[in-house]
């Protein structure tokens, strides 16, 4: 039975939310709740359960690979109900890179792609803020607790509840993990065209937020150790501003720890816009062209298997 829902506002007043303001909205609250889960369950994982009793020790973390599981999945989970809050109005972007691919490769409009990465970034600032407003008793204790460097009294495991940083085996290179951010983007934006494609396998029934959880589960699982997997600028940078401005410093810009990596803010910005544009380039050469031609002729042969042949009757 169908229940009519009255508007909080006027509508009147609300006809400028009808346009680009609305889809502006829309990208915010949705990398709003990106990033409130997906922080979320890092601050979970790295000072939550070891400060209330549940880890061995008070700053126990990643013993085992159940650890970064709880991690994927919980950022799969915090994509996944991003995209399904936001995706009515704007498509559920949430990410500055799949708005640049959006605009190369989708005819999304060039005078949206500023609005929207604004309105991510600030989102996901807003979402970093929520997390370091419920954990922020966790995250002290977990400081107090750990041995080792600090910088104004924090620690890089609390940094990494919000931005990331690379493996120490880069030993401060750049190359290895911007390589890491440009692979990661660009199969995240192959995947996304892949799941939106209608021409292709697309998925039916509002499951499309839900496959697309699942990709980024598969990304953090399989190339997510190097760099902590941004793949996503706004993911990184919004979170990254609210760290510097809660105390992390130089961990959050210019992305520092002494003898380990320099200068790392730039790479999880730089890397995913690349990446992206790259990913859905791949997937339009190699399927995205295929299924363009093949509409044009208007013969579409099963999956997997060769045209037929014709055949001339002899008389």
């Amino acid at each position: 039975m169908a229940v009519e829902i009255p508007p909080l506002i006027k509508p009147s007043r609300l006809r400028r939310r009808g346009g680009l303001l609305g889809e502006c909205m829309a990208e915010f609250l949705g990398t709003f709740v990106l990033i409130s889960f997906g922080c979320g369950v890092v601050a979970t994982a790295v000072a939550a359960l070891p400060g209330s009793g549940r880890a061995a020790t008070p700053t126990t973390i990643f013993l085992a690979a159940g650890d970064w599981l709880l991690i994927t999945f919980g950022w799969a989970f915090a994509v996944c109900f991003g995209v399904y809050v936001a995706g009515g109005v704007s498509g559920a972007h949430l990410n500055p890179a799949v708005t640049l691919a959006m605009a190369i490769r989708r005819g999304f409009a060039w005078t949206k792609v500023l609005p929207f990465m604004l309105s991510q970034v600030v989102g996901a600032f807003a979402g970093a803020a929520l997390v370091y407003l419920v954990y922020h008793n966790a995250i002290s204790a977990y400081d107090q607790a750990a041995t080792g460097p600090k910088v104004n009294g924090r620690t890089n495991a609390t940094f990494s509840i919000f931005a990331t940083f690379p493996a120490a085996y880069f030993h401060g290179g750049v190359w290895g993990p911007l390589i890491d951010q440009i692979v990661g983007t660009a199969f995240l934006l192959m995947l996304i065209a892949a799941l939106i494609d209608l021409r292709n396998q697309a998925v039916k029934a509002n499951l499309g937020p839900l496959l697309v959880g699942f990709v980024v589960a598969a990304i953090g699982m399989s190339y997510g150790a190097n760099a902590g997997y941004a793949i996503n600028p706004a993911r990184d940078f919004g979170p990254r501003l609210l760290t510097y401005a809660a105390g992390w410093q130089s961990y959050a810009f210019p992305g520092s720890v002494s003898g380990v990596y320099s200068g790392y803010w730039w790479i999880p910005i730089v890397g995913p816009l690349v990446g992206g544009t790259i990913g859905i380039l791949i997937y339009d050469l190699f399927i995205g062209d295929v299924l363009l031609v093949r509409a044009e002729l208007g013969e579409l042969p099963e999956p997997g298997r060769a045209r037929g042949v014709k055949e001339v009757d002899e008389e």
